[in-house]
């Protein structure tokens, strides 16, 4: 019998290693089970916002500019972004990879940057792969007890789902990240952008007119 979604919550996980709550994750709520591959596109429970509400560093919005689904077909650049929100004291970013069966791919940290667009690549998927990314905060917030994150964080991380297919959805996300993309190294204004990504709703008073967009290799 399946696991409900309340005992999903009940595991907790300590400590700085990867946490293979993903495992019950994926089969159980994304239906991507040895008995038979749903539409993960409809049953993914991810969030490409993260954030928590406390702390300076905690509370520092990223999100991951995916369709709103938080599902993604990764293209054949293997190119991926991330938004950075703005603080006053930035700190590393953290990004994971799990597919849905093997070990974890080995994490990315990205040295600390202020508010901006993160324009990275990666080897393409061939399975359905959770992508998460936090920044690493220590014990500002203490642990989560968050059953959709498979590193053990201290807020929210953003969560999305990696696809080796493809849908119409991604064709829109693909131009926009190919536009960052050509864009490496200059600034691109911050409500047009995001508004392409349908996250305008995000932008407060604290955010700059223009984002950075970094590029790291």
């Amino acid at each position: 019998m399946k696991p409900s979604f309340v005992q999903l919550q009940s595991v907790r996980f300590r400590g700085c290693g990867v946490a293979l709550v993903i495992a019950g994750l994926i089969s159980c709520s994304l239906g991507l089970s040895p008995h038979g591959l749903t539409d993960p596109r409809s049953r993914f429970p991810g969030r490409r916002v993260g954030g928590g509400t406390r702390g300076e560093c905690s509370s520092r919005l990223v999100a991951h500019l995916v369709p709103d689904t938080s599902v993604y077909g990764l293209p054949p650049s293997g190119d991926l972004a991330v938004l950075l929100g703005p603080t006053a004291t930035p700190v590393p970013l953290s990004i994971h990879l799990k597919p849905d069966s093997g070990a974890p791919r080995p994490s990315r940290i990205v040295p600390s940057a202020p508010a901006g667009i993160l324009v990275f690549r990666v080897a393409p998927v061939t399975q359905p792969t959770v992508w998460e990314s936090f920044f690493q905060c220590g014990s500002e917030a203490g642990e989560s007890e968050d059953p959709l994150a498979f590193v053990s964080t201290s807020f929210p991380p953003a969560v999305s789902l990696l696809l080796p297919s493809r849908s119409p959805e991604d064709s829109a996300v693909d131009r926009a990240i190919g536009g960052l993309r050509r864009s490496c190294g200059t600034s691109v204004p911050t409500e047009a952008t995001l508004s392409t990504f349908g996250l305008a709703d995000v932008i407060s008073a604290g955010w700059p007119a223009s984002l950075p967009v970094l590029c790291p290799s």
